[in-house]
């Protein structure tokens, strides 16, 4: 379903972009700006199989949200290579995919189109949306007005009930109340159980450990070690106790 081979991720990182065009050309020719490359990613490969759900863990920093953005087709590597058999739901940012000015339900119509959904299947699918989501008294109302709390709830109501083939979730069920968060895990347990292939990143290791069959560790851009849930997340803590 995923794989995910050598791949490279390389940053320039200095003062360039704080340059006008004028004190850059001054600079350049006394040889004074500045520039870096910084690898958030070296040479990654794991491959996920159809139905399984990856927990992606590691420090900040350690290159989570940056494979995240490469899986999701945000970024494109600086070197390697990403195959995805089928559609992808990415929700990395709340606010990714939707427009403030729009109300909740004229959300969901359009992020469901941006998904690759017909209207008519949004249509079907928009009463479970709506009543996962806990905002029925606030489908009227401008997304920007919603709390982040809200948001969050609806992206992932709205991702989960499309029910795409690769869902990528980046700390979703980390936000919200606690009964939010006890159903958003109920909810991808079932979807886990219907075969949609999953990656989701967390800070939290009870939530891996619980839910996910695989692990995949990254620290420093570098891959620290994929395989068992309870090997991985074992090994990870013992790491960071000696930070």
């Amino acid at each position: 379903m995923i794989e995910v081979n050598n791949v490279t991720v390389n940053y320039i990182l200095g003062d360039i972009k704080d340059l006008s065009l004028k004190e850059f050309f001054i600079r350049k020719m006394k040889r004074e700006v500045i520039t870096r490359e910084f690898c958030a990613l070296k040479d990654i490969s794991f491959h996920v199989n159809k139905g399984e759900l990856l927990g992606i863990i590691g420090s900040n920093g350690s290159g989570k949200s940056t494979i995240l953005k490469v899986l999701s087709g945000i970024m494109q590597p600086s070197k390697g290579s990403i195959s995805i058999k089928g559609m992808v739901a990415p929700i990395l940012e709340l606010g990714a995919g939707f427009d403030g000015e729009m109300t909740v339900k004229e959300n969901i119509f359009l992020r469901g189109a941006l998904l690759g959904y017909q209207k008519e299947f949004i249509l079907e699918k928009y009463g479970d949306i709506i009543e996962f989501s806990e905002l029925k008294e606030f489908e009227n109302v401008a997304y920007n007005k919603l709390s982040s709390g809200m948001k969050s709830k609806l992206a992932f109501a709205l991702s989960s009930f499309v029910t795409p083939d690769v869902l990528i979730l980046d700390e979703v069920l980390s936000v919200g109340d606690m009964a939010f968060r006890k159903k958003s895990e109920k909810r991808m347990k079932e979807l886990f159980a219907s075969g949609v292939t999953t990656i989701l990143v967390s800070h939290s290791l009870n939530q891996i450990r619980e839910m996910c069959s695989s692990v995949l560790w990254l620290e420093k851009g570098e891959k620290k070690g994929m395989g068992n849930t309870k090997e991985i997340c074992d090994d990870y803590e013992k790491y960071m106790q000696k930070k």
